[in-house]
């Protein structure tokens, strides 16, 4: 039986390193996605330059000539449900019996502003290096430093901005950093949002309520017709599927996001399986956040075996609380569980081990590691 995975995030890694398991059950699998993955989880430590880029990249071309996975180094255009063939951007068709999207999210944009100079979506985290690198560049210069607004008030939002002032501070500088939020931060315990706000306006960064719509040389435009200075724009606001996902012609949510059952298949096409920020069990909603496509790669593995064997699927039960942790660009980090939280250095060092580990075990040769 042929399965055909579609891009390489959390879940399909962990379906690249059970490859031989699979092969076992009677699936001859094939992976189309580009040949690096980077790490979300690493990706502010990159931005702040605590990291090298290198910490956050996955050869995922290394793991799949490894694993003996046949590997199409490009992406999916299209996705053609009764013909069971996935076009390529080559214009090749690719059969398949099953298909699996691990394609991860990309930044709303619904003003256009993508394009336009110095705008920069955080998503794909390509971009975001791209950015470092950028202003790194701006802070070389003599003068202030480079006056940001991070477009989006959510959790992505203030670790991107902590993230710059981090930077800034590595050069040497003060940080000139607006988080733009379209309605007062809700994502985390108020006694923590009120202790982090404090803890970044005294490293430059300020927070103001609007949204951003226009943008032009040297300034923003904000929808009350207030105008900020900007010279970088920094896309944070909310994650949603790529336009691959509603292309499939399947029931989505609001953020486009696949809807699927706890067995990780669309209710409507059984060969249709999902899994991380592309989509959405409608039993049990959650956040676009990695953990999930962490945890749900174990049930996608079995029960794409099943499905090959012909056996009953398992269900995903995703956790009702989950630890997050932010990397704050300082050394310090702001873990959140629930109702629970904690800053400081300690937060950041359990973050780094997670995350390191996460990449050491990706990154692994070992078949079943």
């Amino acid at each position: 039986m042929r399965l055909v995975l579609v891009g390489a995030g959390h879940a399909h890694l962990h379906l690249l390193n059970q490859a031989g398991t699979l092969r076992t059950a009677g699936l001859d699998v094939t992976l189309v996605a580009p040949a690096a993955f980077h790490y979300s989880g690493l990706a502010s430590g990159v931005l702040s330059g605590a990291l090298p880029s290198a910490a956050a990249r996955i050869d995922v071309a290394a793991l799949a000539a490894a694993h003996q996975v046949k590997h199409r180094q490009t992406t999916v255009e299209a996705v053609n449900r009764s013909a069971r063939t996935v076009r390529l951007a080559e214009g090749a068709d690719l059969p398949f019996d099953l298909v699996s999207f691990n394609v991860g999210s990309t930044v709303e944009d619904p003003m256009a502003l993508v394009g336009a100079l110095d705008v920069w979506p955080v998503k794909p985290l390509s971009r975001l290096f791209d950015l470092q690198a950028r202003l790194e560049a701006m802070l070389r210069c003599e003068g202030p430093a480079p006056r940001v607004v991070v477009a989006g008030g959510g959790q992505t939002g203030f670790e991107i901005a902590a993230a710059i002032a981090g930077l800034c501070a590595r050069h040497g500088r003060q940080a000139d950093v607006t988080i733009v939020s379209r309605s007062s931060p809700h994502w985390g315990p108020a006694a923590a949002l009120a202790s982090l706000r404090r803890h970044l306006e005294t490293r430059g960064i300020g927070v103001l309520a609007g949204e951003v719509v226009a943008r032009e040389a040297g300034r923003c435009g904000l929808t009350d017709g207030r105008s900020l200075p900007c010279d970088v724009l920094v896309l944070a606001g909310g994650l949603v599927a790529p336009p691959l996902i509603s292309g499939l012609g399947l029931p989505t949510d609001e953020a486009g996001r696949l809807r699927v059952t706890p067995a990780l298949h669309a209710p409507d096409d059984p060969a249709v399986f999902a899994a991380g920020d592309c989509a959405v069990i409608d039993s049990a909603p959650r956040p676009p956040v990695g953990v999930f496509g962490v945890r749900a790669a174990p049930v996608l593995a079995a029960n794409l075996m099943a499905r090959a064997r012909g056996a009953a699927l398992r269900a995903y039960e995703p956790q009702r609380r989950w630890l997050s942790i932010m990397d704050l660009g300082d050394g310090t980090g702001l873990a959140l569980r629930g109702e629970l939280w904690w800053r400081g250095r300690a937060a950041l060092w359990l973050k780094r081990r997670l995350d390191l580990g996460f990449v050491a075990a990706a990154r692994s040769l070992r078949p079943g590691a």
